[in-house]
């Protein structure tokens, strides 16, 4: 009978510890195609600030990460569907994807910006402030309507499925001609061929494009921030994952105190986006 006990204890933390080991591995959700962010290399392997940064915190929770690949218009139906555990993937932290799922704390700033080809007659924008569009001032105001007078009628490419197509969509830039797009290699392609009069992304996006193409994209206009482009980007996790939830948000502090990162971000970005 003793043995009987012993055995049985001994299924039990075997169960036990096999059960931890399963709840330890978690798969993270990226695009792959959003450069500097997430992308993939000549071989195919995801890349990038993000799949980094996902390693480096996977590492610090001591869970067994595994990073899989997915269409960003598709991005949150398949968390909320269970493909996968968090998404890591330039998402920004807004309180319309909030009624969805949660998010992380932010661990990087993303500004968005307009981007022209060069000898464009809106490239003499590009010395226009900031608008932080969560208390737009009345000198951000002047600026809205020189922008929206700029692109009257012009037709703006964008990524579908963003922030940056919400904010196009909100009339804060007036009459413009809105060209959507399901990956922001496709918004880069027509704008240097001159399929679209401007484009509206992060801002990182258009300059490594230009860096690693050539091409002659530049950047114009204010950078936004806040209202319909969020607060920061963070890692999206399901309504009621509350450990795993605690788990990036303590793994995000420790890797911002460690410098992990702003190493990263300036490595990726050229500067240091860390929030």
């Amino acid at each position: 009978m003793k043995k009987l006990k012993v055995l049985g204890f001994g299924i039990l933390i075997s169960s036990f510890l096999t059960i931890s080991s399963i709840a330890d591995q978690i798969k993270i959700g990226t695009e792959g195609a959003y450069p500097p962010w997430n992308s993939k290399d000549s071989a195919g392997n995801l890349i990038g600030f993000e799949v980094e940064l996902a390693n480096e915190l996977c590492k610090i929770m001591n869970h067994d990460c595994t990073i899989v690949e997915q269409d960003w218009d598709g991005m949150i139906p398949a968390l909320v569907s269970r493909k996968f555990d968090a998404i890591m993937a330039g998402m920004s932290i807004t309180g319309e994807r909030m009624k969805t799922i949660n998010f992380s704390q932010g661990y990087a700033d993303e500004v968005a910006s307009l981007a022209v080809m060069k000898g464009s007659k809106n490239e003499g924008l590009k010395t226009m402030s900031a608008i932080n569009l969560s208390d737009v001032s009345a000198d951000e105001q002047a600026t809205l309507d020189i922008l929206t007078k700029a692109f009257k009628g012009k037709t703006i490419g964008v990524q579908t499925a963003t922030i940056h197509q919400n904010f196009l969509e909100s009339g804060l830039m007036g009459n413009v001609k809105i060209r959507t797009y399901k990956t922001q290699d496709e918004v880069n392609l027509d704008l240097s061929a001159g399929r679209i009069d401007a484009a509206l992304a992060a801002a990182v996006a258009f300059t490594d494009y230009a860096e690693k193409s050539g091409k002659a994209v530049v950047l114009t206009g204010p950078t936004f921030a806040g209202g319909d482009f969020g607060n920061g980007v963070g890692v999206g996790i399901r309504k009621g994952d509350s450990k795993l939830l605690n788990d990036f948000n303590a793994a995000i502090d420790k890797a911002r105190d460690d410098g992990i990162i702003s190493k990263l971000a300036i490595k990726h970005f050229g500067f240091d986006a860390s929030m």
